[in-house]
């Protein structure tokens, strides 16, 4: 992946930590998702008063992709802090994880975990979902 491509990923995902609705946890979350068709699908936090229904700014990006029919991608970059305020990385829960491992190759799937274009770090789905269970667990 180009630096010019991962820089604007980050600036995109920075960019949605102003949509999140975060009221109870005030801990925001953006994500910027590259299909392989070269878009970029945007994602925030949207909490819940009852917790559970509550949805993670990946899987709103990956949601939002697969609602237009797009099932490949190529990497997220995520970004996310208290008040918004990026300070460390903020890496994807396991829910979010499983879901990544649905749509996208572990070997090849990059996650981009950033505080801003200067200071970010790269991981394979595999390195943050090792022996991740996926729809190939599942073929004959």
């Amino acid at each position: 992946m180009k630096k010019e491509q991962i820089k604007k990923m980050i600036e995109i995902a920075l960019s949605q930590l102003a949509y999140s609705y975060t009221p109870y946890s005030d801990f925001k979350v953006g994500a910027a998702l590259l299909g392989k068709n070269g878009r970029i699908y945007t994602g925030c936090n949207i909490e819940n008063a009852a917790y559970t229904p509550t949805n993670c700014a990946e899987r709103t990006a990956f949601f939002k992709a697969v609602s237009e029919g797009v099932k490949e991608f190529d990497a997220i970059c995520i970004v996310g802090g208290k008040g918004g305020v990026v300070t460390e990385y903020a890496p994807p829960c396991g829910v979010c994880r499983q879901v990544m491992m649905e749509f996208c190759d572990p070997e090849t799937f990059q996650i981009i975990l950033a505080v801003d274009a200067k200071h970010y770090d790269i991981y394979t789905l595999k390195e943050m979902l090792p022996k991740g269970f996926g729809p190939s667990n599942l073929t004959e």
